[in-house]
């Protein structure tokens, strides 16, 4: 139905990786691959940390909340577009659209709010020890994990239904998943005064929530510096729970700023490339940066595998 030039959208069409049918089969191969290196990743984080009593605390009960969020982060756009790149089509419906742009802004708000909760949890552990457990409580931490997911869904129903309250004069989103910026390219509206003032007000979010990790580590730098030499274990033990949340916190918002600050004269392959930047990479290399750095989770891992392994040795000889 056009009116006005104005078009009520049914569906829409995402932007195939390529045109050859051999590439789009590639394309699959690759973005399954990623997706279960990824689940796999982070499945196995949370079973460390759900199984191994030792990692019972606030700290790991966020990175599980983190890893939780990976998996439900990356869900929201690769499968579809690895699925399309089987079928050899591009096609998205409207309401899968507003779905998956409401849960991928969702994921990627509470990803931030929940990264700069950890970095708060690791200045109270290092530079507050002693008041550690009546700051940082059980009831505490749901609350501070709950706050973050109602936040980042409460911000995503702004964008998203500002984003779709204009129609649109076309239907092809030059992108390979349904983002904010190539649908206001296809809006209508030729005044997007209501999302620039969310864009502003999702930058100034940002930037606070830097600007509080920024703080934290500042402080908690300062204060493992003046451990004295001869506590290089203590020294090691904070750097070992700091430097892969700070790892994981530059490489998130790092993607992301290069991202929304790319030209739109950008071409359509570099605009593909970066969104794999910032929506897939991340939950591919947070598990990878945290059982790399982290001693404990490489032990508690190693603990659940040989659990596992003596169960099945166990089941597997006869009575």
């Amino acid at each position: 139905i056009i009116m006005a030039n104005q078009t009520i959208m049914n569906e829409f069409f995402l932007m195939p990786f390529s045109d050859v049918r051999k590439l789009q089969l590639l394309h699959f191969v690759v973005f399954l691959f990623i997706y279960i290196v990824s689940l796999s990743g982070n499945l196995s984080i949370i079973m460390a940390i759900t199984l191994d009593c030792h990692l019972h605390t606030p700290m790991y009960s966020f990175l599980r909340n983190l890893s939780f969020l990976d998996i439900c982060f990356i869900s929201v756009t690769v499968p579809k577009s690895f699925i399309n790149s089987l079928m050899n089509s591009s096609s998205i419906s409207f309401q899968g659209c507003v779905a998956q742009l409401f849960l991928f802004m969702s994921f990627l708000a509470t990803e931030l709010f929940l990264l700069t909760i950890m970095a708060f949890d690791r200045y109270v552990a290092i530079c507050n020890p002693l008041h550690y457990a009546m700051i940082i409580n059980k009831r505490r931490c749901v609350k501070l994990a709950c706050g973050s997911w109602v936040g980042g869904g409460l911000y995503s129903a702004l964008h998203t239904a500002n984003t779709f309250s204009s129609p649109f004069c076309g239907s092809i989103i030059n992108q390979f998943f349904c983002d904010i910026q190539p649908l206001l390219r296809i809006s209508c509206s030729e005044s997007h005064t209501g999302e620039i003032a969310l864009i502003v007000f999702g930058v100034c979010l940002a930037s606070s929530c830097f600007a509080l990790i920024t703080l934290s580590y500042v402080q908690i730098f300062s204060t493992v510096q003046k451990i004295p030499s001869m506590e290089v274990e203590g020294r090691h033990k904070a750097f070992s729970t700091c430097l892969p949340h700070l790892t994981v916190v530059l490489l998130f918002l790092g993607n992301g700023i290069f991202s929304y600050m790319m030209p739109t004269s950008a071409s359509a392959f570099e605009q593909y490339l970066m969104a794999m930047f910032y929506s897939v990479v991340p939950p591919l290399i947070n598990p990878i940066i945290y059982s790399l750095r982290n001693q404990e989770i490489k032990m508690a891992l190693g603990r659940v595998l040989r659990k596992i392994l003596l169960q099945k040795k166990a089941m597997d000889t006869p009575f």
